[in-house]
C-alpha cells in the first residue's frame, strides 16, 4: 500500500490519502474504514435527468468526486474490491448532495480517510506497507492420490486447486504420474515467489521431482516440508512449524497460529491465560496481559456500537500497550482466528496466573 499523504486536521482528526496495490491491502482498509468517517474518491453514479424521470431510463452514469459519511465497509473478497458506503457530503456534482452512495474500491484506486485513527489501525496501515516487498507464498500439500495448492495471503488461505488420482504404485503408477502432472502445471501457473510442497511420506518427494523435471524452472521456487496431513490441516502445520517464516520475515497468518497454539496449550495447562471479554478486562486491570488477542470482526462491531462484549475495547487495547503488552488483531478469514471466535473473540496471555 502506499501512503501519498497524511494531513493533520483539527479534533485529532486526520485525512490520509491512500492507494491500496493488492486485495490485502483492501482487506486491512476494511478493518480501518468504520462508521462516521470521510472517505473520498472518485467514482460513477447514474444521473437521472428530467427527461429521464418520464422515460425511467435509469439515467447514465457519470464520472464524479464524491466525499462520503461512511455508514459501511464491506471487503468483497472474489470481486476484489472494497465498498464503502454512505451519504454524499461534499460532491463534484451538488444536487447529488445528501444522498446515498457506494464507492468501488479496487486496487490502484486511490482514496482520502479522514478519522481518528486508532494505534491498531495506524499499525495495520504500516504493516500493509511493510507487507508490499514481502514475497508472496503458496502451499501444496501431495499424498497419494491427492493434492491441494492454497495461497497464502495476509486475508487467509485460498484453496486455488484440488486434484485427484489414482492411488498406489506398480500397475498404477501412471495414475500417479498424472496426479504429479497436473500438480506440476498447477504450480508452475502460480503467481508466487516461492512454493512449499508438504505432505506425509515420500510422496511430496517423488512430486518434486517429477515438477522440477518437467518444469526446471520451479526448481528456484520449490521447497519440501513435512507434515502428517493434507489440505487445510497440512496447511495449518506448514504454518505452525515456521516454514512460511523462512521465507517471509513475518507472516501474519503463521503468527497468529503460533499465538492461538500457545493460548490453548496454556488454558489447558498452567493457567496463564484467559478468554472472555470480562476474563480479559480484569487481568488487564492488573496490568497482567503479555500478548492480547482479539478478533478483527468482533472489533469492529464494538466500535460500531453493535457489540455484545460490555467492556470499551479501544481502552483494553490502549491500555494493554501501555502496560507493555503485545496486541494481535486476528483475521477471521482462516483457521486461528475461528479458534478464538469459539473463545469469545478476545483472550489473553498472561505473565502470571490470576487469583
Amino acid at each position: 500500500m502506499q501512503v501519498r499523504d497524511r494531513e493533520h486536521l483539527e479534533g485529532g482528526r486526520e485525512r490520509w490519502t491512500v492507494v491500496p496495490e493488492t486485495v490485502d491491502d483492501l482487506w486491512h482498509l476494511h478493518h480501518v474504514i468504520e462508521p462516521g468517517d470521510r472517505v473520498a474518491g472518485d467514482t460513477t453514479r447514474r444521473i437521472r435527468r428530467n427527461d429521464d424521470d418520464m422515460r425511467d431510463t435509469g439515467g447514465e452514469r457519470e464520472h464524479l468526486w464524491v466525499a462520503l459519511d461512511v455508514d459501511d465497509a464491506e471487503f468483497h473478497r472474489f470481486a476484489n474490491r472494497l465498498r464503502v458506503s454512505g451519504l454524499i457530503d461534499a460532491c463534484s456534482r451538488e444536487d447529488q448532495l445528501g444522498q446515498h452512495h457506494t464507492i468501488n474500491v479496487e486496487t490502484t484506486d486511490e482514496i482520502e480517510i479522514e478519522k481518528r485513527f486508532k494505534p491498531d489501525q495506524r499499525d495495520r496501515i504500516e504493516e500493509a506497507i511493510e507487507a508490499t516487498d514481502v514475497p508472496s507464498v503458496a502451499i501444496a500439500t501431495v499424498e497419494e492420490g491427492q493434492a491441494h495448492v492454497h495461497s497464502i495471503a495476509q486475508h487467509g488461505t485460498e484453496e486455488r486447486a484440488r486434484i485427484t488420482g489414482t492411488t498406489g504404485k506398480g500397475e498404477y503408477a501412471r495414475g500417479r504420474d498424472e496426479l504429479f502432472a497436473e500438480l506440476a502445471t498447477v504450480l508452475g501457473r502460480l503467481d508466487a515467489d516461492a512454493i512449499v510442497l508438504a505432505g506425509p511420506g515420500f510422496t511430496k518427494e517423488d512430486a518434486y521431482k517429477y515438477a522440477v523435471e518437467s518444469d526446471p524452472e520451479l526448481a528456484d521456487r520449490l521447497r519440501t516440508v513435512d507434515t502428517s496431513s493434507v489440505g487445510d490441516r497440512g496447511v495449518h502445520e506448514v504454518l505452525k512449524r515456521g516454514a512460511i517464516d523462512e521465507i517471509q520475515e513475518e507472516t501474519r497468518i503463521a503468527r497468529e497460529a503460533e499465538l492461538i497454539d500457545e493460548l490453548t496449550e496454556r488454558i489447558a495447562t498452567d493457567e496463564t491465560a484467559t478468554y472472555g471479554p470480562e476474563s480479559v478486562a480484569e487481568a488487564t486491570e492488573f496490568g497482567a496481559v503479555e500478548e492480547l488477542l482479539v478478533l478483527d470482526e468482533r472489533l469492529r462491531e464494538e466500535r460500531s456500537g453493535r457489540g455484545e462484549w460490555g467492556i470499551d475495547a479501544d481502552e483494553i487495547v490502549e491500555r494493554v500497550e501501555q502496560q507493555g503488552g503485545e496486541v494481535t488483531v486476528f483475521s477471521s478469514e482462516f483457521d486461528p482466528g475461528r479458534q478464538l471466535a469459539n473463545l469469545g473473540g478476545i483472550a489473553a496471555i498472561l505473565r502470571y496466573r490470576l487469583g
